[in-house]
């Protein structure tokens, strides 16, 4: 992430504390109802996912926020993405999304893949760019091709297009509390007012399942190792 955008982040941030500490958001307003809920998949922890699009310019504004929020995120929730499938374009991006996860380059990529599409204007649907940026970012592009053919990264696809409509995915980005709570850039206000809003649907979740706030997860401390005399 650039200096920029950090700076721009923190700065937007902090302006929002001050003015939404004691806010609360409205159905209807800030968020929307799905009907019918959906089940999660949580394990028991509050579930929040959001469906998203390299290709999408209000998920790229969002990202940074929701990247820097999840990092911190309470220990009692989980939260996963789930890329939008749709046009050739979209489920291009949505491969790539799923085969980076394959390769275990998701990491590394992800925030790059966005800027790629968004800073540098670089069509990463389009196949000849991506092999180019692919190789660029220490990716053999047929093992790329090869991972997305691949029958783990088709099925999480063909299950993303299952989930778009359960959800009743119409726009991106849209997150979802618990299978039940629905917000967007477009709901809250703007990608800065997303974070406030997805706090109080997830104290909302946890009311609903009769359960209470846990602190973020705890880092273990790495044992230092021992001198050998000399």
């Amino acid at each position: 992430m650039s200096l920029h955008r950090i700076l721009a982040l923190s700065l937007a941030t902090l302006g929002l504390m001050a003015g939404t500490a004691h806010a609360q958001f409205r159905q209807g307003q800030e968020f929307t109802l799905l009907t019918p809920p959906q089940a999660t998949d949580g394990g028991g922890k509050v579930e929040v996912i959001e469906f998203f699009s390299y290709a999408c310019g209000h998920c790229y504004k969002l990202e940074p926020f929701l990247e820097s929020w999840a990092k911190k995120m309470p220990a009692d929730v989980t939260f996963k993405r789930i890329p939008g499938v749709g046009s050739g374009a979209w489920t291009q991006l949505a491969l790539m999304y799923y085969s980076f996860e394959a390769m275990g380059k998701l990491d590394t990529l992800h925030t790059k893949a966005f800027d790629a599409m968004h800073k540098d204007n670089v069509n990463l649907a389009n196949q000849k760019p991506r092999e180019a940026w692919l190789a660029k970012n220490g990716v053999d592009p047929a093992q790329y091709e090869a991972v997305a053919k691949s029958f783990s990264v088709q099925s999480k696809l063909s299950r993303a297009q299952q989930l778009m409509g359960s959800y009743k995915v119409d726009g991106v980005p849209m997150v979802i509390v618990n299978g039940k709570y629905v917000t967007s850039t477009g709901h809250a206000g703007g990608p800065e007012r997303v974070i406030p809003v997805l706090e109080q649907l997830i104290a909302m979740a946890r009311r609903d399942m009769g359960t209470t706030a846990a602190a973020p997860a705890a880092v273990k401390p790495v044992a230092a190792k021992p001198v050998a005399a000399k």
